[in-house]
């Protein structure tokens, strides 16, 4: 498990293999990751939009942009946490994914930036 605390905000990052298919000729490799989001500060925030950046060592790198997580945009009171799945579809074996989420401290209403690690992707055939 990846683990960074940025401004009082923990997040915990753990990876699976899911599995190998063929679409559109081609073979794609299945990851999912789940992600708890933990704040140990003092005020409640919300997180209100992701920045991810996707690396496939077959592809160049992909940048997505989004609100939320899942649909969501989750409130997390002090000492609680919100933990979310969701996956990738790579062209190889081998990838890794880092970001942000931008957040807002409810309490003064600063909006802040909180960094997710960079988690890697390994099918289990891939390494030696």
């Amino acid at each position: 498990m990846i683990t960074q605390v940025t401004k009082g905000i923990k997040i915990s990052v753990q990876t699976s293999f899911e599995g190998t298919f063929f679409k559109n000729y081609k073979m794609h490799y299945a990851f999912g990751y789940t992600i708890t989001i933990e704040n140990q500060g003092k005020d409640s925030v919300q997180l209100t939009s992701r920045h991810w950046q996707i690396y496939d060592s077959l592809n160049e790198r992909e940048v997505l942009d989004g609100e939320g997580v899942i649909g969501k945009k989750p409130v997390i009171y002090p000492g609680e946490s919100h933990t979310y799945s969701s996956g990738c579809l790579l062209t190889s074996p081998i990838g890794a994914m880092k970001g942000h989420y931008n957040m807002v401290n409810l309490g003064s209403t600063e909006k802040f930036r909180v960094y997710v690690p960079t988690f890697k992707f390994n099918a289990p055939f891939s390494l030696n």
